[in-house]
């Protein structure tokens, strides 16, 4: 059974991997009209400047007075976090994940893919100490299984090289930014998404035009801006909300779904057929996904002293004192939480990140 009071974020994760999944058709559709990386640094422009309008327009038709947010700003100490993501996930890397499929045969670059999921989990446990429990490793392996058997090609087999290997480093580059990312979870997901998509975007578009590459017609830029804006900047900001309430473990194996959501559509839109092998793998997902929303932590735990700043409502974790100025909740302003010990069902959210 499904506890929706845990679970609920799961929602924000599985959307986020919707959005995402639908790119890889509609990029597609695209890659004709422009080499890949003009395309790439299109796509995050185009999720950074979309992100950004709805920065401004929010400043400039927020709550009256101005006196209280919503989310809170990137602090000082975000910005090595986050500049550690924008490095690893929206600079190098796309640039080795290009290099890599430069010498490696499409099945065998999109099984290496499916590695993503997996590496995020083992960093999230190893390096990062989060929680991460039988049913969520579990669940990881039969996604990945799942993604194999989508993509596998019985005559053109498995090769393994450097340019292999390049794409697994994209893989780990990729797993470290949602590890990193899920550092600064608390602060606002639009600004921080905002700020990848613009400096990923420009960097990956000056690469490539530098390469030779050159921009497409007007038409199809604001096609690639759009796509961006949706499956990269509205997808990255769900995520991060994911990862906010689920840590990076939970949150990587439901964005897992991606591919499967990517060659659902390829049928309506590029016409590829319905196979066994995509129904297989289909099962496989929901058995993956089946496994994470009913997933039950509970025992007894405790919350040390702490201040920090976030969104939140007045629950049991937030139970503190208000100057006036804050606003209706949810609102987000610096706050102390004193030491507690309880026991109720939870997940490695923000207030829950303690050993085990």
């Amino acid at each position: 059974m499904i506890d929706l009071r845990i679970q609920r974020s799961a929602l924000l994760a599985l959307a986020a991997a919707a959005l995402f999944g639908a790119s890889t058709p509609l990029a597609k559709l695209l890659l004709g009209a422009m080499p890949p990386l003009v395309l790439a640094g299109l796509l995050y422009l185009g999720s950074g400047l979309g992100l950004g309008a709805a920065i401004a327009a929010r400043r400039a038709f927020g709550r009256a007075g101005g006196s209280s947010r919503a989310e809170a700003p990137i602090a000082r100490a975000d910005l090595p976090w986050l500049a550690g993501a924008i490095v690893a996930g929206g600079v190098l890397a796309p640039a080795v994940l290009l290099w890599g499929l430069a010498g490696t045969t499409a099945s065998s670059a999109s099984l290496l893919l499916n590695f993503e999921g997996v590496i995020t989990t083992l960093i999230a446990a190893v390096l990062f100490s989060e929680a991460v429990g039988r049913r969520v490793w579990l669940a990881a392996l039969v996604m990945l299984v799942a993604g194999a058997l989508l993509v596998h090609d019985p005559g053109e087999p498995l090769r393994f090289s450097a340019h292999a290997l390049g794409i697994v480093a994209a893989c780990l580059l990729w797993a470290l930014d949602n590890n990193l990312t899920r550092k600064i979870a608390g602060a606002d997901p639009v600004q921080i998404a905002a700020i990848k998509g613009i400096t990923a975007g420009a960097t990956n578009l000056a690469v490539g035009l530098g390469a030779g590459g050159a921009l497409p017609g007007v038409p199809t830029l604001a096609a690639a801006a759009a796509i961006g804006f949706a499956s990269y900047g509205v997808s990255l900001v769900l995520f991060i909300y994911a990862l906010r309430h689920l840590g990076a473990a939970r949150t990587a194996a439901h964005f897992s779904t991606a591919p499967f959501i990517g060659a659902a559509l390829a049928m309506p839109l590029l016409g590829e057929p319905v196979t066994s092998t995509l129904v297989a793998a289909a099962a496989l997902m929901a058995l993956a996904t089946w496994l994470v929303l009913t997933e039950t932590h509970e025992h007894e735990h405790a919350h040390e002293h702490m201040t920090h700043t976030h969104r939140h409502l007045h629950d049991e974790h937030h139970q503190h004192a208000h100057r006036g100025d804050e606003g209706p909740e949810p609102h987000a302003h610096e706050h102390v939480h004193g030491s507690l010990t309880h026991r109720h069902p939870h997940l490695p959210d923000l207030h829950h990140r303690h050993g085990h």
